[in-house]
């Protein structure tokens, strides 16, 4: 005899390839897949690479936030992290070689686990906002030892580095539809697999005994204890788990930009704002969220800034219309409220809630 339980999962293992919601997602992947050869464009181009790396990065976050329960406003350093170690093997004490990239990814890997075990066991300890201000504190000081570590790190002035072999910018194998295929090219598909690898193996996470279990100690925590979980260790694999993840879209990062600095990479309010943004407008603990904030965050921050320029063409006369649209982020301001006012829940858990209102 089947508990209620079984019979569930059994019928979503059966619905999982139906629906239209199977299909916005391989019509997303398949649409990535195309883009460098239905948008040649470089800006396009990098708007998708962009897209799918935040993704990654929003998707590990909320891994903590919105399936954990946990506010850590340091997961941006663990980006900054994995980033650095590629950028130090491969540009600062290295060189372009397929073994300098993957001794970076490790190390990256290594030192994103070694300091999220130490900051897990040092601020765990205290509760809601009082770790979140640890986590700061702790991004903050990642940001000044960048800075001032000028030898090691390269301070502001940052570090560049190039792909080896066929990932090199001055790689090229002909043309193919018109498109000239390049390092460009193969580092965009590489860093495309990759963050499909990861997006599984967060899917999983987050859908295995373990991630249920994450979601009972974010709804009550004293619950969970009750019930005999020790709710700590939980709480440290989770962060465990996200931050690993982030440290290698860090690398991905790195990779595609070929040049890291501390506010590129580290900057609480460049990266860890951005990253708050797309969960919010994705929806927390949903995952796929992390796909639609950072497609609309992105796509924003990319063309919002041209529309003055825009605007200049369609209406050379008005100068009201072009002093406004010069303050874009006033208007991407209005466009995040208009966002939080019609998907409280973020797009993804709102949608959810309209069709299980529906069903």
């Amino acid at each position: 005899m089947q508990t209620p339980v079984q019979m569930y999962r059994i019928g979503r293992k059966k619905n999982r390839f139906k629906g239209a919601g199977f299909f916005l997602k391989v019509g997303t992947l398949l649409f990535l897949i195309a883009t460098p050869f239905l948008f040649p464009s470089f800006k396009i181009v990098d708007l998708a690479m962009n897209i799918i790396i935040f993704s990654v990065l929003v998707a590990s976050f909320d891994i903590l936030l919105g399936y954990t329960g946990i506010l850590s406003f340091a997961h941006g350093m663990f980006f900054g992290i994995g980033a650095y170690c590629v950028a130090l093997l491969m540009g600062q004490y290295g060189g372009p070689s397929y073994v300098h990239l993957a001794l970076g990814l490790l190390l990256g890997v290594v030192a994103a686990a070694a300091l999220a075990l130490v900051i897990s066991f040092l601020s765990l300890r205290v509760k809601a906002i009082f770790f979140a201000m640890v986590t700061l504190a702790i991004a903050e000081l990642a940001i000044v030892l960048a800075t001032k570590l000028s030898g090691f790190t390269g301070g502001e002035d940052g570090i560049s580095l190039n792909m080896p072999g066929i990932f090199a910018v001055s790689h090229h194998m002909g043309h193919f539809l018109g498109i000239e295929i390049g390092g460009r090219i193969f580092t965009y598909y590489l860093i495309l697999f990759g963050s499909v690898i990861l997006f599984f193996l967060m899917i999983r996470f987050t859908h295995s005994p373990l991630g249920r279990v994450l979601q009972a100690i974010r709804d009550n925590t004293r619950r969970a204890e009750a019930l005999g979980y020790k709710t700590f260790i939980f709480q440290v694999v989770s962060i465990l788990f996200g931050c690993v993840v982030a440290s290698i879209a860090g690398a991905f990062y790195a990779m595609w930009v070929g040049y890291v600095n501390p506010e590129s990479c580290l900057g609480v309010m460049t990266i860890m704002l951005d990253v708050l943004l797309m969960v919010i407008i994705g929806g927390m603990g949903t995952l796929y969220g992390a796909i639609v904030g950072a497609g609309l965050l992105k796509t924003a921050q990319t063309f919002l800034p041209d529309l003055q320029h825009l605007a200049k063409i369609v209406f050379p006369h008005v100068a009201f219309i072009h002093q406004f649209l010069e303050r874009w982020l006033l208007l991407f301001g209005v466009l995040f409220i208009l966002v939080v006012i019609l998907f409280p829940k973020g797009v993804i858990g709102s949608m959810r809630e309209y069709m299980a209102r529906r069903t």
